[in-house]
């Protein structure tokens, strides 16, 4: 039996979205396979979302990402008002089983509901140290799970966290098999959102010091283009903090050039043209989207050995990785990422990385999602009633 499933994407942007959106386009690439293997597909997201669903569940029209920006105590009953009516849908009745993604409140809102909701998979997409309060504690109850999307991100999880899970799926990309052929441009390339621990700087630095073109892409805080931000003046962000004092000072616009947001054939070939795509990463990447896009297509992977990185690029052959923090190590693979075989960056990534692939992961957790919870269910519910008795 294939199940019917509601995934909670949650309130911040469309399925697929406009351009930057990590989990919304981890689900874009998810639901076509699981339809097409017969899985009724539930969506709660927002209103704009366009990828094809047996059924769409929304409470906001637009995505309010931007309202991330402003204060807690004003942002806070976004999240909680979409929950609430992901809430109401699950009750009447027709779930076989919740599979969400939204960070925290998903987690404790659904947990709440009790052994009469369906069981809950709860993929982890962050940094597992943001919630020490919430993941030292969790109970899953026999009912909720969770899993990961690297085997090192779940090896970071406190115990409790650990003790649900039932293990962890790699991401995928639609490009995986059948990236389009661009044009090659010889640049280097960060793609993901400006921010610290994605190391900008760093890039930057190395660029200069090269003297390779470096393309930076990606949002910076709320700001998807350069002319948005250069006319917001000034923004309590951390990442519009950082990229001001730390990135733009190396932005001249010809060695190195920051594009914003690109999606579909921009980032194709902002992609697919680069010599090798940085990653001097500064912190534990859980997941790596931009990791298995840029082997999608062709373009070898040069980072920092820590996170995910070591588990999807196969160093030597897909991609060079060095100690974290060793910018002159980074700066000298660069050089040999050029020698590597492009053709085989794209077939590990046709081997390794392709919506079906993950599709038929998730679809396995499905089925021991469903047999945990119940043979927890027969465990659970007659002690219960004893006790009432």
């Amino acid at each position: 039996m294939t199940p019917t499933v509601l995934i909670n994407a949650g309130p911040w942007l469309a399925v697929p979205p406009p351009g930057y959106g990590g989990i919304e386009n981890v689900l874009a690439t998810l639901i076509p396979p699981l339809r097409a293997r017969g899985v009724r597909v539930v969506l709660a997201t927002v209103g704009e979302s366009t990828v094809e669903v047996d059924e769409q569940v929304a409470v906001f029209p637009q995505g309010r990402f931007a309202e991330l920006a402003r204060p807690y105590n004003q942002s806070m009953g976004i999240a909680a008002a979409h929950l609430h009516h992901v809430a109401s849908r699950v009750r009447r009745g027709d779930i076989d089983i919740i599979h969400d993604h939204q960070e925290a409140f998903g987690l404790t809102v659904l947990s709440a509901l009790g052994h009469d909701a369906p069981p809950v998979l709860h993929t982890l997409h962050w940094d597992l140290h943001k919630h020490p309060d919430l993941y030292g504690r969790i109970d899953g109850g026999g009912r909720v799970w969770v899993n990961g999307v690297s085997f090192h991100q779940l090896t970071t999880a406190p115990r409790p966290l650990r003790a649900i899970s039932v293990g962890h799926v790699h991401l995928a990309t639609p490009l995986a098999g059948r990236a389009p052929e661009v044009p090659y441009g010889g640049h280097l390339v960060v793609l993901g959102r400006v921010t610290r621990y994605k190391g900008q700087d760093v890039a930057a630095r190395i660029a200069h010091r090269l003297g390779r073109d470096l393309v930076l892409a990606g949002p910076v805080g709320p700001f998807h283009t350069p002319e948005a931000l250069a006319a917001a003046g000034p923004v309590d962000n951390a990442d519009v903090r950082y990229f001001r004092e730390e990135v733009a000072p190396l932005v001249d616009g010809t060695r190195v050039r920051w594009v914003g947001t690109v999606g579909g054939r921009e980032r194709d070939e902002v992609l697919g043209g680069a010599a090798a795509a940085l990653f001097p990463i500064d912190w534990e990447e859980p997941g790596g989207t931009a990791v298995v896009e840029s082997l999608a297509m062709g373009t070898p992977v040069v980072g920092y050995r820590r996170g995910c990185l070591p588990e999807l690029v196969e160093d030597g052959r897909t991609g060079l990785l060095v100690d974290p923090g060793d910018e002159d190590a980074l700066a000298e693979a660069v050089g040999r990422a050029e020698l590597l075989d492009r053709g085989h960056c794209r077939r590990e990534a046709a081997r390794r990385f392709t919506p079906a692939r993950m599709a038929d992961r998730y679809l396995r957790l499905y089925r021991e999602v469903l047999d945990r919870s119940t043979r927890s269910a027969r465990v659970v519910r007659p002690t219960a009633g004893r006790t009432a008795g």
